[in-house]
């Protein structure tokens, strides 16, 4: 079984065999992961077993306080199990296979115990045993032989990453949520690299890698394997990690101490990397992530609120994005992991959706991480990768480079690669589309349908290292993606009548329903109620011999209501219907009452008068309101008055709208969108290729009626 896919289906299969009807789907990994790890732990301590009993003896016998070094030294890894059992000899004792296994765990190493914790394997075997499974579970994995002489430790991590891809498939786990495909990895770390080789191959080089949601641990692996092999073998890479979900922790931790470094499988940390920062005070050379695609982060909300109010103390201080999508955390948090330029300064590439090109309008918590970034000239470039690339979803995914050392020629400005690009060809009947930086693989995993072979891998890596304008590249200003979002204001244009119609629209204003209304309690309060409905009907009745004439020209409107209530005081003042207020009370009404009346009785016209506010100044109309966005490398009253004023003469610009941070008119805001810097127009066909087609087509459908009157 050195195929990794076979031992993969073998491990599958052993779930549906033994544990259907017992464990309900969603709990297989529960049971397999952790037995799949101590199978391979197993077979890695296999060949010197033995000697590791010996010795475990020896030192027992010589009382020595602390062997594990002497122990470490016999087994040849970092890690040791003194039991006498292993999967073979558990199976000599059927009856107390429950004890024994449990005995089998606790000969473990202490540098295990974070494994075996989070892989909660006492409970997990004890369910086993209750369920008369454990001796049928250890006597399938016994057959499969997992040693490093056989399976690798690159296919045995493409063989966890294989089993947790098809686990949160059965759960419907969320898209993006898990591991990368391991030739997407290869080219993040060649991004990554590329470029700091001389640095690289200096004898005695020290380098750190960090990934932030380290999941199994493939892309410290891959980027720690690809130095040694392609650059320095001497080179000290030191790794670093964290990582949320306990089994593919469990994973990673005990795959870094099957590698057989102490140190690596040590800076793995568990717990979530915004709350929980396990490498609280550390900076790193080279960081790399594949974070969850769309996860919200409500639950964390309270510590990264507090925590982007520290502004330039805090890890998130360019703000947050919406609650339901935490990727720019994600990219603020690593920002925030890198070295002073002084000290060698650092470079990033992470895996994102489309969402953190263009989410977010000017102002927002995603664009103004964009800002922060551009204008702080941290990003390098962004590689668009060809669809279908990942297990579990088919969204389009980006990778983003960034570094705070970027060389001279490239400061100021940032590379697009469209490794998207897709091409058409002739296929059965119809054209099909073909990426050009990637292959359809011969059998689908999942959603994963294409693949990068080396030869692409090498493409892109050569396009976003050459940085040159060409098909597929395009090198912009970091200006380029700023904008200036202008607020273009109309003037409001209002007729007015006091008809039946418009008199009757009162009875839905506000201030007009609560001149009838009073908060006073007893008679007091039934004395101002009655006053307000007498002043209700007052005004109803001095509006309605007003006529039906339309006004135009709201100023002129106001006049003819203020005259029409002074005379009403004129031949009121005597009325009865007036006791209320005394004889020489007056009817004044409130700016609010006002407002209402001239609200009810008004319609929107393009023929009337523009509307002045109390300062001579055009009172704006919202339901006109536009906005502009408008390139920052260009003056926003040119960009206006070439733009937006041939079209609406009487627009103006809402210069009361600043940005917080230039003081300058408009919100300036950022996207880096990908479709509109590469989309290229396709002609629409000729018509006469057209008509053809529909002459054939029309031909066709006069065949089949034909036959099926002559039926």
């Amino acid at each position: 079984m050195q195929n990794f896919q076979e031992t993969a289906n073998f491990i599958w299969e052993i779930a549906d065999e033994i544990l259907r009807d017992d464990f309900k789907r969603g709990k297989y990994p529960d049971v397999i992961l952790p037995f799949t790890v101590l199978r391979r732990l197993d077979c890695v301590l296999a060949p010197t077993k033995q000697a590791v009993l010996e010795k475990y003896q020896f030192c027992q016998e010589k009382n020595l306080k602390n062997p594990d070094g002497q122990l470490r030294k016999a087994a040849g890894k970092s890690f040791y199990n003194t039991s006498k059992y292993d999967f073979p000899t558990l199976l000599t004792d059927a009856k107390n296979i429950s004890k024994n296994t449990i005995a089998y765990l606790n000969g473990f190493s202490n540098n295990m115990r974070d494994v075996i914790e989070k892989f909660n394997l006492p409970a997990t075997i004890e369910t086993l045993n209750s369920k008369n499974l454990l001796f049928l579970l250890i006597k399938k994995f016994s057959e499969a032989d997992l040693s490093p002489e056989k399976i690798d430790n690159h296919r045995m991590g493409t063989i966890f990453e294989e089993l947790i891809r098809r686990f949160n498939e059965q759960r419907n786990e969320n898209p993006g949520e898990h591991f990368t495909p391991r030739e997407v990895i290869r080219l993040m770390v060649r991004l990554l690299l590329r470029g700091d080789e001389a640095i690289l191959k200096q004898p005695g080089v020290v380098r750190t890698i960090y990934d932030c949601a380290c999941g199994s641990g493939g892309m410290l692996s891959i980027a720690k394997e690809y130095i040694l092999t392609n650059i320095n073998p001497s080179a000290d890479i030191r790794l670093f990690g964290q990582e949320v979900n306990d089994e593919t922790f469990a994973v990673c931790k005990s795959d870094m101490l099957i590698k057989g470094d102490d140190r690596d499988a040590d800076n793995i940390k568990f717990g979530s990397s915004f709350c929980l920062d396990g490498h609280q005070d550390n900076r790193f050379d080279y960081m790399l992530v594949n974070p969850p695609y769309g996860k919200d982060w409500k639950k964390e909300k309270d510590f990264i609120d507090a925590e982007a109010a520290k502004k330039g103390n805090g890890r998130f201080e360019a703000g947050t994005p919406r609650i339901n999508d935490g990727q720019l955390l994600f990219l603020q948090h690593l920002i925030s992991k890198m070295k002073p330029v002084a000290e060698g300064g650092s470079k990033i590439a992470i895996v994102l959706n489309g969402s953190p090109l263009f989410t977010g309008d000017a102002g927002s918590g995603e664009s103004e991480i964009r800002r922060w970034i551009l204008e702080n000239d941290w990003l390098e470039s962004i590689v668009a990768l060809p669809g279908q690339l990942f297990y579990n979803t088919g969204i389009t995914t980006y990778i983003w480079v960034l570094s705070n050392r970027k060389p001279e020629y490239r400061k100021g400005k940032v590379l697009l690669v469209n490794g998207a690009a897709t091409y058409k060809v002739k296929g059965k009947g119809k054209e099909k589309e073909v990426e050009v930086f990637a292959q359809k693989m011969r059998k689908s995993l999942g959603d994963k349908r294409n693949e990068l072979s080396e030869i692409h891998i090498d493409k892109l890596d050569d396009l976003a290292f050459d940085f040159a304008e060409g098909v597929y590249t395009k090198v912009f200003d970091t200006s380029d993606f700023g904008y200036r979002k202008i607020t273009i204001e109309r003037p409001l244009r209002l007729n007015f009548q006091a008809s039946p119609e418009r008199i009757a629209r009162l009875e839905s204003q506000a201030a007009f329903v609560n001149l009838a209304s009073s908060k006073k309690k007893g008679t007091a309060g039934e004395t101002e109620v009655e006053a307000g409905k007498k002043l209700q009907s007052i005004i109803r009745e001095v509006l309605s011999q007003l006529g039906e004439k339309l006004y135009k020209n709201r100023q002129e409107f106001e006049q003819v209501i203020e005259a029409a209530f002074k005379q009403a005081k004129t031949n009121t003042q005597s009325d009865r219907q007036l006791s209320l207020f005394g004889e020489t009370s007056s009817i004044k009404l409130s700016a609010p009452v006002k407002k209402a009346i001239l609200a009810a009785l008004s319609e929107k016209d393009e023929t009337a008068d523009i509307c002045f506010d109390d300062k001579g100044n055009p009172e704006p109309d919202p339901e006109l309101r536009d906005y502009e966005n408008v390139p920052l490398k260009e003056d926003i009253y040119v960009y206006f008055d070439r733009e937006v004023k041939p079209h609406v003469p009487d627009a103006w610009i809402n210069e009361t709208v600043i940005d917080e941070k230039d003081k300058l008119v408009g919100k300036v805001g950022y996207e880096l969108n990908f479709n509109r810097h590469f989309y290229e127009y396709q002609p629409l066909r000729p018509r006469k290729e057209i008509a053809e087609e529909i002459k054939v087509l029309q031909a066709s459908l006069v065949a089949v009626f034909n036959q099926m009157a002559a039926e």
